[in-house]
């Protein structure tokens, strides 16, 4: 499904070490490494948004992406409610945990910080993708939302999804992923 390289990734110079990784339908990898490394610009290059200085990704033909980002959409005076969000990715709130659920018809502006984090991850996680780029997925959720995310990324990933996930929550990472890349200055192995 993907096949990355020697890459070497930045904006407007390069900021990653040489990246080489290959990603089977149906695999969960992670991505690790200190801050800095450029774990994120490895995300940001498979999406097509950062520069390749070096290196290649051959993406299987007509691959469909979806792309979580740590940017926080402002969604303040926004009158869209989460179910209208999971509609806009075409994600089907089947799955969502009872906490999440009945909240769907409540503007997004009107739910906690982690409640709109995790449905936005859930409206990428199941939009109609083949390859899923998640950057820190974890960040303010609770024990319960990383436990449900986790269940579900094994659940996305069964259906055929191909998962790269950037984290420092090393727990996460050992239950969710199948291979772990950590990358440090310099080397990318």
């Amino acid at each position: 499904m993907l096949q990355v390289e020697a890459l070497v990734a930045g904006w407007q110079q390069p900021a990653t070490p040489p990246v080489n990784l290959s990603l089977a339908a149906g695999e969960i990898i992670g991505l690790t490494g200190p801050n800095g490394v450029g774990k994120s610009t490895v995300l940001a290059a498979l999406a097509g948004r950062a520069q390749v200085f070096a290196g290649r990704i051959v993406r299987q033909p007509g691959l469909r992406l979806a792309l979580q980002t740590q940017d926080v959409p402002p969604v303040d005076g926004l009158p869209l409610s989460g179910r209208e969000l999971l509609l806009l990715t075409g994600a089907s709130p089947q799955g969502l945990p009872p906490w999440l659920i009945d909240r769907l018809d409540q503007r997004l502006d009107r739910l906690s910080g982690g409640q709109r984090h995790y449905l936005a991850l859930w409206a990428i996680l199941h939009a109609p993708a083949d390859l899923v780029l998640l950057d820190e997925p974890t960040n303010n959720l609770d024990a319960a939302g990383v436990q449900h995310l986790t269940a579900h990324l094994h659940d996305r990933a069964r259906a055929g999804a191909g998962i790269v996930v950037v984290s420092h929550d090393a727990a996460f990472v050992e239950a969710a992923c199948d291979r772990v890349l950590r990358l440090e200055a310099g080397d990318g192995e």
